[in-house]
């Protein structure tokens, strides 16, 4: 309920916010009709399913959530994750990996976690949404083009073999129908912004296929059955102990996509706004969300993008705007479902033709692979192909790892151990009063793991005339556990060849830290915030 208070104390729940906020709710509630149709069967289950999530998503996550104009439901990002989950475990294993998301989100929310999730780096979250993109693009070619193909393996690349091997079953009246509703949809983005494109197309498209009523394509009557008119009852999932231990690891997934997507369009929001949005209850929010829309018949949602960017060009700046969007949404369910049954799927998967370019953002990618530094462009190709041909929380885990590995590399290779800087020492008046058989190494930036090589290579320089040896560690922010004992290392070795250790001018933090590694057993004083001056007045 942060949202809500935090929207009636600085009053956007008054009459005046009700009436302002009524237009795009009813706008986005529109805009989200097709999308979660599209959606839910790229996903494997029923398109009224995805009608439920958008509703009670929405709901959820404007009353609970950590943005005033978030817009939750069912989205693209997740069509890869959860095809293969309702492929493998069926809709009520979908539904069950669902809520232990949601308990995961909220987990995440109490312990914090929405500030972490920021530090992803961004050729990891552009290589895996542009290989979700791609992903989703070939999958609806299947309805696009009217294909006779069935997909037992939703590997890549044999997916695509098999979609290219049917392409003689490609049906012209199928095909017909998608690419004008595709070019319906260009047309709108680009000359039409005010019209929802996805909306204009799908009307356009049911009513020709109503008129000429085409044998050969596909519609939601015809595949699913059409949609109920009313609205779902309570249903709790059936479970067994073994089931819920078999999707721990898929809602795991979802819950991690899921915190991802929703603090990505909740910052978009941000930028759009100017406000800023409170992470952690976000994902408390999306938490909530995920464990009440598979009790009502839906599945998986987080924030969405598009939805949310569409609310606030339509003037929606208060949760209010989110439950319109939902009440929205219920009525189309119940006073226009029977429409519905006329619509073809090459327009769903045209629509979803749009979402996979959107999501695949070219500009972003192009600007990284060749204007980026190696390592982010390395990240983000590999990131992009194990989305593509494995799985993406490998992809997002390898991508982390080997950025979070480069960062370390150039870390360390910005750490600077100088051994008696004169042109420094002279500057403090300090070089003349080094005596003879004292030399003075200073080390600049983090003390770290990463450096631990070039600091015991850089005191190999050290000869049989010196007798003591000053560390100044002034200019290091930081020092780890590694860096610690490789203190106690360099000191014990040093001591054998009669040679002294002192560290001074350590900042608090590292003064701290060297105290309980017990460092003073290891030099000739515990002093080490001593000055380099005051350091070689004892020494001498």
């Amino acid at each position: 309920m942060f949202i809500i208070r935090q929207a009636k104390h600085e009053g956007l729940l008054g009459l005046k916010a009700i009436r302002e906020n009524i237009i795009p709710g009813c706008v986005v509630g529109i805009v989200a009709l097709p999308l979660a149709m599209a959606f839910a069967i790229a996903s494997g289950v029923h398109p009224e399913s995805g009608l439920y999530t958008a509703i009670v998503a929405g709901l959820c996550v404007s009353i609970f959530g950590g943005s005033r104009v978030q817009i939750a439901g069912p989205t693209g990002a997740f069509i890869v994750i959860l095809a293969s989950i309702t492929q493998r475990y069926g809709i009520e294993g979908l539904q069950l990996a669902t809520l232990m998301a949601g308990i995961i989100l909220i987990l995440m929310g109490f312990v914090h976690f929405g500030s972490i999730i920021k530090y992803i780096p961004e050729p990891v979250i552009v290589g895996f949404t542009s290989g979700i993109g791609v992903v989703i693009l070939v999958g609806q070619w299947k309805d696009f083009f009217g294909l006779d193909v069935h997909f037992h393996d939703l590997h890549f690349h044999n997916k695509l073999l098999a979609i290219i091997q049917a392409f003689p079953t490609l049906d012209i009246a199928t095909t017909c129908m998608a690419l004008l509703s595709l070019g319906i949809l260009i047309i709108s983005q680009k000359y039409l912004q005010r019209l929802p494109g996805a909306l204009v197309a799908l009307i356009t498209a049911t009513i020709i296929q109503w008129i000429f009523n085409f044998n050969s394509v596909a519609t939601i009557k015809s595949a699913f059955g059409g949609i109920p008119q009313t609205l779902p009852s309570f249903r709790f999932p059936a479970y067994t102990f073994p089931r819920l231990l078999e999707l721990v690891g898929p809602a795991f997934t979802i819950a991690l996509l899921g915190a991802i997507e929703s603090l990505l369009s909740a910052a978009v929001a941000d930028g759009m706004t100017g406000n800023r949005h409170a992470s952690n209850q976000e994902l408390i929010g999306q938490g909530i969300a995920n464990i009440l829309a598979p009790l009502w018949g839906g599945f998986a949602a987080t924030g969405a993008i598009a939805r949310t960017a569409t609310n606030i060009r339509s003037g929606g700046y208060s949760p209010i705007a989110g439950i319109v969007h939902s009440i929205t949404l219920i009525l189309l369910i119940v006073f226009l479902a029977p429409l519905a049954n006329k619509i073809p799927l090459a327009t769903l998967s045209a629509i979803l033709f749009v979402v996979a370019y959107n999501m695949s953002d070219i500009t972003r990618f192009s600007h990284l692979l060749f204007r980026a530094p190696k390592s982010d462009s390395t990240v983000l190709l590999i990131t992009f192909f194990l989305t593509v041909f494995c799985d993406l929380v490998i992809a997002v885990n390898v991508g982390a790892i080997l950025a979070t590995l480069f960062f370390m590399r150039r870390m360390a290779k910005s750490v600077q151990i100088e051994l008696n800087n004169e042109q420094i020492l002279k500057h403090e008046n300090i070089f003349e009063k080094i005596p003879d058989g004292i030399i003075v190494y200073s080390i600049e930036g983090p003390f770290f793991f990463g450096v631990i090589e070039t600091f015991q290579n850089a005191l190999t320089k050290v000869n049989d005339k010196v007798h003591t040896i000053v560390l100044r560690l002034k200019h290091v922010s930081f020092i780890d556990a590694t860096g610690l004992d490789s203190l106690h290392t360099v000191a014990r070795s040093l001591q054998k060849k009669s040679v002294k250790i002192i560290f001074c001018e350590a900042n608090a933090c590292v003064y701290a830290r060297m105290r309980k590694a017990r460092l003073q057993d290891s030099s000739l004083m515990d002093n080490f915030d001593r000055t380099l001056l005051e350091a070689l007045q004892v020494i001498h």
